[in-house]
């Protein structure tokens, strides 16, 4: 047991980074406005990673997060003085190559620093043994406690490369209050309160449905998590900072990116239909109850490979005859193309109206994405020959960008290893070494059976107006599915809800995953379901499949689409 926090029954654990590119003030802001005692960051994401493959392909010394280093240039020295631990997945692709770089900047401020690193993720060299093909980057999920075993040893500063988001703060939380491989309760409450602070102003009231409610909604200041000894949290904020927290923008990052009602992790499954969540006071809100599984046996590996070349040009059409002006270009464009692309895809985007009052307003967008492995064929014989319609085409023909060369294109597929397989090192800050087993108990992961529901209410007058009225949402992407998180505030609410919104009515509401396959869970502790729409995001972010290749957007616009709701609800 280290003793990180004065309050041997509380450690303050705030998050200054919810992706590679989030707020560059925040880590010095988090730790100017009020108390912490760990600050955790994470920059690791599955497009994330494909970007570091790429920057360690052309320099091996790089493959980590260079905004961290600047980061710690300017904040280093107060956390320091504050007694605040750094512990960051910053690492990516080279955790070893980022210490060192912090010990340099440690010596060029002339700061005494203990840095430390958690390394073992990386399973690129071993790809083709353990089955994994020939990616570009191969890493394994790691769990919390090389992180714990850095800080026991004194570290200031950890950084690590693929460790599961949830870890940054299961790590400081172990570390502090000493709980071993089989305190699966209390590791599950940290993972809970890690994935809630771990996108960052998420939690805070970004992103979040119902904005307009919020007060002070401009700045959202970064999450707190206060972790208690048997595991329960409160999640919080600095005092003096915007947006707020409360019940539904907790669940709301609850909510996001997750799968079943068991959230498997390397260190311990927890069960998510444990949660409860209750607002003890302004912007806090206690997470209790929480309960956790021993691990699967297996580790979840991020896999990124270069999947190709891709291009896109789109046409903007205006005003009349819309749908034989698309059909018009779509068939010039694929005769008079020398060589067709692997892949050809049309998406036409009707975002044009009747007797329009701008001529924006009476124009839709016709786009072409064209993929292939060979650049040759999706680069300027492509782009010059959409450029060659211009006087040979629609009526008003008008291009949205000038012709370019296609650029790569990764595509992120998970893997699977035995976690025996994987030996996770803590690199302390003297240089020793600690190898990590995996866990000992280990526990195959099995589908949780459909809680009973609620009482349907009693059939009544009902009103037909957007789901978004009384309902929240959350959507976001894995690979290339997307998830799609509901929840409401009230029970009677969730007494319509968990017979409204089945499957067959989101196909309904959602055309675009109409023919794809759709899992729901029910969470009645959340008042929530969560949808997966499998494949709609065709072969990840990366892959751009449609227009929000992420499915941010995706929960508001099932918001927007009209039901028949009681009108005792509204």
């Amino acid at each position: 047991m280290a003793s990180l926090a004065a309050d041997p029954e509380v450690i303050r654990i705030g998050n200054c980074s919810g992706f590679y590119g989030d707020r560059a003030s925040a880590m010095r802001e988090m730790l100017s406005d009020g108390q912490l005692d760990v600050l955790t960051g994470d920059y690791l994401a599955e497009l994330t990673m494909l970007i570091l493959g790429r920057d360690r392909m052309k320099d091996p010394n790089l493959g980590y997060a260079k905004t961290f280093v600047r980061q710690l240039e300017q904040c280093l020295g107060l956390a320091l003085e504050r007694g605040v631990r750094i512990v960051a997945n910053a690492g990516g692709l080279n955790p070893a190559g980022l210490a060192q770089r912090l010990r340099e900047v440690a010596e060029t401020l002339g700061l005494p620093v203990r840095i430390a690193h958690v390394e073992g993720d990386d399973l690129l060299s071993r790809a083709a043994e353990l089955g994994l093909g020939s990616p570009l980057t191969a890493n394994a999920y790691l769990g919390a406690w090389g992180i714990a075993e850095c800080l026991a040893a004194g570290a200031d500063v950890v950084v690590t490369g693929r460790v599961t988001d949830a870890s940054l703060v299961v790590g400081p939380a172990a570390a502090h209050f000493g709980w071993g491989r089989g305190d699966f309760d209390a590791l599950a409450g940290a993972v809970v309160a890690g994935h809630i602070i771990e996108c960052g102003t998420q939690a805070t009231g970004g992103n979040f449905a119902f904005f307009t409610e919020i007060e002070n909604p401009d700045r959202p200041g970064f999450p707190i998590a206060e972790v208690r000894r048997d595991g329960s949290s409160v999640i919080t904020k600095h005092a003096s900072t915007g947006g707020t927290v409360t019940v539904d923008t907790v669940a709301a990052q609850l909510m996001y990116e997750i799968q079943g009602a068991r959230y498997a992790g390397p260190d311990v499954t927890t069960r998510l239909d444990s949660i409860r969540l209750t607002l003890q006071g302004p912007d806090r809100v206690l997470v209790s109850g929480v309960s956790g599984e021993a691990p699967p046996p297996s580790l979840k590996v991020s896999l990124n490979t270069l999947g190709g070349f891709r291009n896109e040009m789109a046409f903007v059409l205006t005003g009349l005859d819309i749908d034989a002006k698309a059909q018009l270009t779509q068939r010039q464009l694929e005769h008079w193309l020398p060589v067709r692309p692997a892949e050809l895809d049309w998406t036409l985007s009707r975002l044009d109206r009747p007797d329009a009052e701008t001529e924006e307003q009476a124009s839709a967008v016709l786009r072409c994405v064209v993929r292939d492995p060979d650049p040759n064929k999706v680069g300027r014989v492509f782009s010059n020959v959409v450029v060659e319609l211009a006087l040979a085409s629609y009526p008003g023909f008008t291009l949205t960008s000038p012709p370019g060369n296609g650029s790569p294109y990764g595509v992120f597929t998970p893997g699977y290893v035995d976690a025996a397989a994987v030996t996770q090192t803590a690199v302390l800050p003297d240089g020793s070494r600690i190898d990590l087993e995996s866990a000992s108990r280990t526990r195959e992961l099995a589908e949780v059976a459909e809680p009973e529901l609620p009482h349907a209410l009693p059939h009544t007058e009902t009103r037909r107006v957007p789901l978004g009225t009384i309902a929240l949402a959350r959507s976001g992407d894995k690979g290339g599915n997307a998830n799609i998180g509901v929840w409401v505030r009230t029970d009677e609410q969730w007494r319509w809800l968990a017979h409204a919104l089945t499957v067959d009515e989101l196909r309904l509401l959602l055309p675009e995953t109409a023919k794809l396959t759709i899992t729901r869970h029910v969470l009645p502790n959340l008042r929530a379901l969560n949808f997966i729409v499998e494949g709609l995001l065709g072969q990840g972010v990366a892959y751009q499949a449609r227009f929000d290749p992420q499915a941010k957007g995706l929960g508001e616009w099932l918001r927007s689409r009209h039901i028949d709701i009681p009108v005792e609800l509204l």
